[in-house]
C-alpha cells in the first residue's frame, strides 16, 4: 500500500527543497512548486511508491495544509536552527496537534547555523505539548555539521552531499554529547514503555531494534515528537529522516482506521482550464478504476495529481494519491464511503475568515459569471466565505488575508474569465434615540374621486440596546379602527429602514394612541403613509444618535507576544477583558477584548504585525454602542454622500 507524508512549516523554510530532495533520494522527477497551492509530489524509496504533499507555508492558506491531514499518514513539521524564530514553527506545531496526526521535526538549514541543538529543541518544545525527541546528536568541523550520530543506533555518518552518507567511528569529540543524547533518548521513550523502563532500572543496554520499535509506536500512538536536523539544499540528513518515515510513519491502514475507515478522502479540489472541476483523492480501499461507485455516485475518471496538463491515469492503488474528473457530486474537504459522505474528525475545522472585503465584477456583463463561478470557489477551499449584505446589496468575501484575496482574484480571471475589483465592506453602523417625541402626523389627499385620508397621535421613545423595534397601541373609543391599526405598524415598521442620520434604527418603540379616520377616504394605504410618516418626523425629534458595533474578540497568540497585543488593541479604540493560557496548546494564551467593528478591517495586519504573522483572532458581534465625535461625523457624512451617489 502506498504511502503518504504532508510537509509542512513556516515560509520560506526549505520545505519545497526538502520535498524535492526526498523525490531524488532515487533520482525521482521533481514538480514545478506553487507558492499559494498544495503541490503532490509523488517518488519512490527502497521499493515503496510515497506521495509528499509540499503545502504552502503562509498562515493565510493554512486551510489547505488542513486538509492536506485528512490524506497524510504523517506530518513533517520543518523548522528553523535559530531558536528565536522557534515562534515561527509554533502555528504549525498547533495545526498538527490539533489534526491529531503522528508528527517529526526537521531542522533544516543546520549548515547555515552554529546554533546548539539543545537550545533549539528547547526552544521548540516551549510550543509541544508532547515531549519533543532529539534522536541524532551533530558531528561537526568548527561551526560546520559535518555529520550526525543516530541515539538510538549509536551509529556515526559523514555527509557526503548527495551520495549516501558514510558510516564511521564516533569522534572522540562528540562521545559525552552522544552519550547523554542517548541517556535522554531513553529516560524520555522509557516514559511510554515499561519493559524499557526496567531495561534502564536494572540497568541492562536494550537492543536496538526494540527501541526502533518502540520508536515506531510511540509515534503512531502521537505521545511523542521525533526531532531530526539536515539541510534539505544539501541533502545532508534527508536519507536518514527518509529511513524513519518508512520504519516508523503509520501506515494507511492506520490512517484509515484514525480516520473512521472511509474509502476516500478528498482532500483538495481545484478547477483547471481546459479539464474542469478536479477533486484529488487519496485511496484507502483496493484498487480503484473509472465508474466505480464513490460517495454514492459513479467516479467519471482519473488523471495524475500533478502538472497543469496531467495525464490521465487508468487506477488508484490502494493508498495512492489521484485527482478524479468528472465527479461533481464529489466535493474537497470530505470523507467518502461507496455510498455517501462520512462524518469528518472533530479536528477539522474550516477556518474562519479574518479579512472581509467587497467583491464586484469590474465590467457589468461579467456579473452572471461572477455569481456563478465564487459559489464552485467556496466549495473547494472552506477557509474562503460569501455573504450578500442585504443592507448594501455588496457581495462580501471573507478571507484570510491579502494573499487569499489576491489568490482568488487570480483564480477568477485565469479559470473564469472574470476580472474584479475589491473595496471595503460598508460599514454596518445603525442609529437609535435618546429621548422621547410625541407627535401628530396626518395624511391628506385628495384628486378626484376617492381621496386619501389618515390622521395618527405617536409616542417614539427610546428602548433598552438590543431590544430592537416594538409597536403597540392604546386606542379608546374606536378614533382609528382596529382593520386600520396593522397597516400603521407596517408603515412605523418602515420608517426604521432609514433613520434621520442615514442608517437602519433599531432599540425604538412606538405607540400609537390617538387618530382620526374618514369613512369614505381612509384606507390601508392611507394609514400606512401615515405610520411611516409620523415614526419618521418623531425620529428626528427625539435626539438620534449613532451606533456602532462592538464585537468580542478572541485573540490567540503565543505568550512572547501578549505583551504587544495590549498597546495594538488600546490603539484601535479596543477595551481588553482579560488573557488566559490557552488549555489546548502550549505557549499559547488567548486575549479577550471588546472592539469596534471598523477595527476589523485591519485588524488582521495590524494583528500579524505585532506577532510576526502568527497570530489569528475569531470575533462575534456583541452590541451596538452610542458613537460621538469625529468619527461619528465623519461616518455620517459618508452615508450622505453614498445616498447623493445613488
Amino acid at each position: 500500500m502506498k504511502r503518504c507524508v504532508a510537509i509542512v512549516g513556516q515560509p520560506a523554510i526549505g520545505k519545497s527543497e526538502l520535498a524535492n530532495r526526498l523525490a531524488s533520494l532515487e533520482n525521482g522527477a521533481t514538480v514545478p512548486a506553487e507558492p499559494a497551492d498544495l503541490r503532490c509530489v509523488p517518488f519512490r524509496y527502497l521499493g515503496e511508491d510515497w506521495t509528499a504533499l509540499d503545502c504552502p507555508g503562509s498562515l493565510e492558506f493554512a486551510q489547505v495544509a488542513i486538509d492536506a491531514m485528512l490524506a497524510a499518514d504523517a506530518a513533517i513539521v520543518v523548522v528553523s536552527p535559530d531558536p528565536d524564530q522557534a515562534v515561527l514553527a509554533a502555528p504549525w506545531i498547533r495545526m498538527v496537534e490539533r489534526c491529531q496526526i503522528p508528527h517529526m521535526l526537521f531542522i533544516n538549514r543546520m549548515d547555515e547555523c552554529d546554533t546548539s541543538m539543545r537550545d533549539t529543541i528547547a526552544a521548540l518544545q516551549t510550543y509541544s505539548k508532547r515531549p519533543v525527541i532529539l534522536r541524532q546528536v551533530p558531528i561537526r568541523d568548527g561551526n560546520a555539521i559535518i555529520g550526525a550520530v543516530d541515539l538510538v543506533s549509536e551509529r556515526a555518518w559523514r555527509y557526503r552531499g548527495d551520495e549516501p552518507s558514510e558510516l564511521i567511528e564516533i569522534p572522540e569529540e562528540v562521545r559525552q554529547r552522544e552519550a547523554q543524547g542517548r541517556e535522554q533518548l531513553l529516560e524520555n521513550l522509557s516514559d511510554h514503555d515499561d519493559w524499557l523502563l526496567e531495561e534502564i532500572i536494572v540497568e541492562r543496554t536494550p537492543a536496538v531494534g526494540a527501541v526502533y520499535g518502540i520508536c515506531a509506536r510511540i509515534l503512531a500512538e502521537n505521545a511523542a515528537v521525533p526531532g531530526f536536523f539536515g539541510s534539505a539544499t544539501s541533502g545532508a540528513g534527508t536519507r536518514r529522516l527518509m529511513k524513519a518515515l518508512r520504519h516508523e510513519a503509520p501506515s494507511a491502514e492506520v490512517t484509515r482506521a484514525r480516520l473512521g475507515n472511509p474509502q476516500s478522502a478528498a482532500f483538495m479540489g481545484r478547477v483547471r482550464k481546459h479539464i474542469g472541476k478536479l477533486i484529488w483523492l487519496r485511496n484507502f480501499s483496493g484498487d480503484m478504476t473509472p465508474g466505480m461507485q464513490l460517495g454514492g455516485g459513479a467516479i467519471g475518471g482519473f488523471v495524475q495529481p500533478f502538472g497543469e496538463r496531467p495525464a490521465v491515469a487508468s487506477s488508484i492503488e490502494s493508498g495512492g494519491v489521484v485527482s478524479a474528473v468528472k465527479c461533481d457530486h464529489l466535493s474537497a474537504s470530505k470523507l467518502y464511503s461507496a455510498d455517501g459522505e462520512m462524518d469528518l474528525p472533530e479536528w477539522h475545522e474550516a477556518l474562519r475568515p479574518v479579512w472581509n472585503r467587497a467583491i464586484a465584477a469590474r465590467h457589468d456583463r461579467d456579473d452572471t459569471k461572477l455569481s456563478e463561478a465564487l459559489p464552485k470557489l467556496v466549495a473547494d477551499d472552506r477557509s474562503l466565505h460569501l455573504m450578500h449584505d442585504q443592507e448594501s446589496g455588496q457581495i462580501v468575501l471573507g478571507t484570510q488575508g491579502g494573499q487569499h484575496l489576491k489568490r482568488t482574484q487570480r483564480t477568477l480571471a485565469e479559470i473564469f474569465g472574470v476580472e474584479t475589483e475589491d473595496k471595503p465592506v460598508t460599514g454596518t453602523y445603525r442609529e437609535t434615540i435618546t429621548q422621547g417625541a410625541e407627535v401628530r402626523f396626518r395624511h391628506k389627499k385628495q384628486s378626484g374621486g376617492a381621496g386619501q385620508f389618515a390622521d395618527v397621535h405617536l409616542t417614539v421613545k427610546p428602548s433598552p440596546r438590543g431590544s430592537g423595534f416594538a409597536f403597540t397601541e392604546t386606542i379608546h373609543g374606536g378614533s382609528v379602527p382596529k382593520n386600520y391599526i396593522p397597516a400603521v405598524h407596517h408603515g412605523a415598521e418602515e420608517a426604521m429602514a432609514r433613520g434621520p442620520l442615514g442608517f437602519p434604527v433599531v432599540d425604538v418603540s412606538v405607540n400609537l394612541f390617538d387618530g382620526k379616520h374618514h369613512a369614505v377616504d381612509s384606507s390601508d394605504m392611507a394609514f400606512r403613509i401615515a405610520g411611516r410618516g409620523g415614526t419618521t418626523q418623531g425620529l428626528k425629534e427625539a435626539q438620534p444618535v449613532l451606533l456602532e458595533p462592538i464585537y468580542l474578540v478572541k485573540f490567540e497568540a503565543p505568550s512572547s507576544f501578549t505583551g504587544a497585543l495590549n498597546p495594538m488593541i488600546s490603539s484601535l479604540r479596543g477595551q481588553i477583558l482579560g488573557f488566559d493560557r490557552d488549555a489546548e496548546v502550549e505557549g499559547w494564551d488567548q486575549v479577550r477584548a471588546m472592539m469596534p467593528g471598523d477595527a476589523l478591517a485591519s485588524l488582521i495586519n495590524d494583528l500579524r504585525s505585532v506577532t510576526q504573522g502568527v497570530g489569528r483572532f475569531e470575533a462575534e458581534f456583541s452590541v451596538y454602542q452610542e458613537l460621538y465625535g469625529r468619527i461619528a461625523d465623519d461616518a455620517i457624512a459618508k452615508r450622505a454622500d453614498e445616498a447623493k451617489g445613488h
